[in-house]
């Protein structure tokens, strides 16, 4: 799952995830009162919303914040008529990239996608154009102080899990989708609530960018896509060579 991490390694560098917490802070309330609208506004009873809590915390979402979300969602009517929805396309380098979305309006959504498609250098193609080069998993992350590497890999596998991966700030944990919800429970009772806990997509192949100029286009069509209000997560299968990653790093 080195994938996860490499690319979130060069936005951090790059400084883009402070000139939008904005962004991600109004993405995470929305997803809190949609979990507090799914069932109870008390996270103990509540699995949806005690993962989005922990998810936002973990973006270090201010306190206030996240009651506010919480209240939001006992105090409005709307919230429920959101839906999920999922793009697919291609982006500079031909690098195959999956775009999901929640959205109470899916033509603005899916013209605001095709838009930034077409003027950063990429080309938006039909549903499963791309989602071939990628499987379906279940990922779970804890912080790296929660546990020692071995401890937390011999635990995750007793719960079921296909796979670990520790780097220098996550331990990352790999699942069948079907067997999500069970693992993370079991997590949950050892370690408490992760940071993570949702279904992913994990490239099967690579597309390699060794042109600094193309992985620059690329950045900026990925940050135009994660700035849209509408786009929870972007996924993609670009592979960076060390040299464009020191390249990048000294930007």
């Amino acid at each position: 799952m080195s994938g996860h991490s490499q690319f979130k390694n060069i936005m951090y560098r790059k400084g883009a995830q402070d000139a939008k917490k904005a962004k991600v802070f109004a993405k995470l309330a929305r997803d809190i009162t949609i979990a507090a609208k799914s069932g109870m506004p008390e996270p103990d009873k509540n699995p949806r919303l005690r993962l989005a809590i922990a998810a936002a915390r973990a973006e270090s979402m201010p306190k206030d914040n996240i009651e506010r979300a919480i209240a939001k969602a006992t105090q409005t009517a709307g919230g429920d008529d959101y839906t999920s929805t999922r793009y697919e396309g291609f982006g500079p380098g031909k690098v195959a990239v999956i775009v999901e979305c929640l959205t109470d309006n899916k033509n603005r959504t899916a013209g605001n996608v095709r838009t930034i498609f077409g003027k950063r250098g990429g080309v938006m193609g039909e549903s499963g154009s791309v989602a071939f080069n990628f499987e379906r998993i279940g990922f779970i992350q804890y912080p790296l102080a929660t546990a020692e590497a071995d401890a937390m890999f011999e635990a995750a596998l007793e719960a079921g899990a296909n796979d670990v991966a520790s780097d220098d700030e996550h331990h990352d944990i790999e699942t069948l989708p079907d067997d999500l919800n069970t693992v993370t429970e079991a997590m949950e009772a050892k370690y408490g609530t992760p940071s993570a806990s949702r279904l992913d997509w994990k490239p099967l192949v690579k597309t390699d960018i060794t042109d600094l100029e193309t992985a620059k286009k690329f950045l900026d069509f990925v940050d135009a896509l994660e700035d849209d209000d509408d786009v929870q997560k972007v996924y993609h299968n670009a592979e960076f060579s060390d040299e464009i990653m020191k390249a990048l790093e000294s930007e």
